[in-house]
């Protein structure tokens, strides 16, 4: 009876996302361009915060190399763009991240809390400070032209990625590697003398889900006409996903998607009508939420709910 229980939950959970999935696809027939240029925003975070949530949430690190990682993507982009399809393009971003990932996993997955922070927003950095060099050094410029994509067809790849990384995130969670995770995240001794690969287990996530923030970063630079190293590797990018994660709450995958959410939004609606008071308005919202409701937004759905 539990597992037939089980079986039943997951297939409304199932139908729901089908369902979820199918009114998003509806929004550019639907909406104006403003609602998917705001999708679109919506999508690109949340990407960015699930995937840096399957990683980080269960084995405690803190990484702040998102940036890197989508910029990667960026760049990929503004090299190709004239030479090879879209969909292509940004399959390749997806795997120079990925790429990215391993080499800079093998560098630093050993060390953990604020030395593994530091590499990781070091990583950011230097990639960009690399590129920044090499394009002024070898090629006489700073920043390249991008080609540009329709808004429905970004919106539509976005919808593609976000769904493959809230899959991904699902499987992973789902997973042995899951299990593995949130083992070495609550005591990385004990995970390697139960016989886990613990290095093995932290790359391949890490590596995983950089794939989805590169491919992200292949696209959303299609919005702009030109793109350089500030834009690309701004170190916004590596800290607004753990900003929302945390907001939202780190302890489940709806967590991530609500603060992505609720935050974007809350940006949209912020930074319009309180150019100048948009910053503080914005700190004392976070703080609130930190201080009150430590759990972030699910903590207090949660709280509201049983009241």
């Amino acid at each position: 009876m539990h597992a037939f229980g089980d079986h039943k939950k997951n297939l409304s959970q199932l139908a729901l996302a089908i369902l979820v999935v199918a009114l998003l696809a509806l929004v550019p027939a639907c909406g104006s361009d403003y609602y998917v240029s705001l999708f679109i925003s919506i999508f690109k975070y949340t990407v960015l915060t699930v995937s840096w949530a399957t990683f980080c949430g269960p084995t405690g690190y803190m990484s702040l190399a998102s940036a890197a990682f989508l910029g990667s993507g960026m760049y990929v982009t503004a090299l190709l763009g004239d030479t090879l399809p879209l969909p292509l393009i940004v399959l390749i971003g997806g795997a120079a991240s990925l790429l990215l990932a391993l080499v800079a996993g093998l560098a630093s997955l050993r060390i953990r809390g604020i030395f593994f922070a530091m590499f990781t927003l070091g990583l950011s950095e230097g990639v960009k400070g690399f590129i920044n060099w090499w394009e002024i050094s070898k090629t006489g410029r700073q920043g390249r032209l991008v080609i540009s994509a329709s808004g429905t067809t970004v919106f539509y790849t976005m919808l593609i990625i976000l769904v493959m990384a809230l899959l991904t995130s699902y499987l992973i969670r789902r997973s042995k590697f899951g299990l593995a995770l949130r083992s070495i995240g609550q005591e990385q001794q004990a995970a390697e003398h139960i016989g886990i690969n613990v290095n093995a287990v932290k790359l391949i996530t890490f590596a995983a889900t950089s794939f989805w923030i590169g491919a992200t970063g292949s696209i959303i630079v299609t919005q702009w006409s030109y793109v350089d190293t500030q834009v690309a590797f701004s170190v916004f990018y590596s800290f607004m996903p753990t900003v929302m994660a945390l907001f939202g709450g780190l302890g489940n995958m709806l967590g991530w998607i609500l603060g992505s959410v609720v935050f974007t939004i809350l940006s949209e609606l912020l930074l319009t009508p309180f150019p100048y008071y948009y910053m503080l308005i914005f700190g004392i919202v976070i703080v609130s939420v930190f201080l009150f409701f430590p759990s972030g937004l699910v903590g207090l759905v949660t709280r509201w709910r049983k009241a």
